[in-house]
């Protein structure tokens, strides 16, 4: 690695020069089984033919131009968009941290719209919705914060998955304007709520009587990982506002923050903008990555490939001492031990196989939607015995 590059990245000694589907190769030939996607970024594999060719196609015409001027491209991806989510506008950005950071605008200027000084959002213990100041505020973990205080104020924290934390909350707080949490929390350790839809069902009504804004980070959970377009299409449940990035555009660097009814009329002219959010090259990106998706029909994949893999593991893991639960939806799966584990993740890469490990004892899978179940098998084959010995 080059002397000149910050150290901010515990890097992994290995260099990738080429991918195909799930699978990568290194500097001296060797492949890899990529069980990680890029952290769910590469949805559709690597090195996908149709997403290639519209990449090229679209750079070969015209990469990128100011937002002061009309973009077709976004404005095809926006209504596909609305058309897949039943949101009524978007705004288009660079990354998930910057959708975030969308969100949390659009909700304090709604909030003094409506008379209120001091607005603030509930958000969730375990969190994580990106590394800028207000995002990292957001974020519950104190390791990632630890360092850059002061902290942005206005973020109130309740557990996870607890409806009567919110309502406390309701009840003696009168600047509170929205909530904002994963509907599955990835960094947090693949967490998801014991009943999705009671629990989101709970927060819109809390929202609902309260006039509060209920704004879901997508990020990780959104563009077909959960085996719908969005995680919150597994609840009856609609958002106000609703944040992507990481898998829509399979690795060319695109966010989008999505509001829905009152909420998408709160940014108007000049509150908000990005020199290169929703250039002519990303939005192109995205649009191929949708038609694949639907085309191939990853959607349903996902599912059935996520459930596979759980239940693989828990056939091949079961009685085995230090296994604590395996949780997915679809394709965002946690293996929990009963100890730290990180180092699985070398142990993993020098058996040819890419994982990740998130809250110290969660081994996090993220594959690509294209895996397939001999792909998926192999996943098992090589983790499972790892584990074991582990924890033996």
């Amino acid at each position: 690695m080059s002397e000149h590059l910050m150290n901010t990245y515990a890097r992994q000694p290995v260099t990738f020069t080429k991918g195909e589907g799930a699978w990568l190769w290194d500097t001296e030939g060797k492949r890899y089984l990529d069980a990680l996607a890029g952290i769910a970024v590469n949805g559709l594999g690597h090195a996908h033919p149709r997403l290639v060719a519209a990449i090229s196609e679209q750079a070969g015409r015209l990469i990128h131009v100011s937002n002061v001027y009309g973009i077709a491209e976004q404005s095809r991806l926006a209504d596909r968009l609305c058309e897949v989510s039943g949101m009524d506008k978007v705004f288009v950005c660079n990354s998930g941290c910057e959708a975030n950071e969308a969100a949390i605008k659009l909700a304090r200027l709604y909030g003094h719209n409506k008379g209120i000084e001091n607005p603030e959002i509930i958000v969730m213990e375990r969190a994580f919705h990106g590394r800028t100041l207000a995002t990292l505020s957001a974020t519950g973990n104190r390791k990632t914060q630890a360092g850059f205080e002061p902290l942005v104020s206005g973020f109130i924290r309740v557990p996870f998955d607890d409806l009567d934390a919110v309502r406390q909350v309701a009840r003696h707080n009168k600047n509170v304007v929205a909530i904002l949490l994963e509907p599955i929390q990835g960094e947090g350790g693949i967490n998801v709520p014991r009943d999705s839809a009671a629990y989101f069902k709970g927060l819109r009504e809390i929202c609902d009587t309260h006039g509060w804004l209920l704004m879901l980070d997508e990020v990780q959970s959104g563009v077909a990982r959960t085996g719908t377009w969005f995680a919150f299409q597994h609840t009856d449940v609609v958002p106000d506002v609703m944040t992507l990035a990481k898998g829509l555009g399979s690795g060319v660097p695109i966010g989008a923050c999505l509001a829905h009814g009152p909420a998408a009329e709160v940014f108007t002219y000049g509150k908000h903008g990005s020199t290169f959010g929703g250039n002519p090259l990303a939005c192109s990106a995205a649009l191929a990555t949708l038609d694949i998706i639907e085309s191939d029909g990853l959607l349903a994949h996902a599912e059935q490939l996520g459930n596979y893999i759980r239940e693989a593991f828990a056939a091949s893991l079961q009685d085995v001492a230090g296994v604590s639960v395996i949780r997915n939806a679809g394709l965002m799966i946690g293996i929990e031990l009963d100890r730290p584990c990180a180092e699985l993740v070398k142990q993993a890469l020098e058996a040819g196989l890419l994982i990740n490990v998130t809250a110290e004892k969660v081994i996090r899978l993220l594959p690509p939607l294209v895996m397939n179940e001999q792909e998926a098998q192999q996943v098992v084959g090589i983790l499972a015995p790892l584990i074991k010995k582990f924890l033996a």
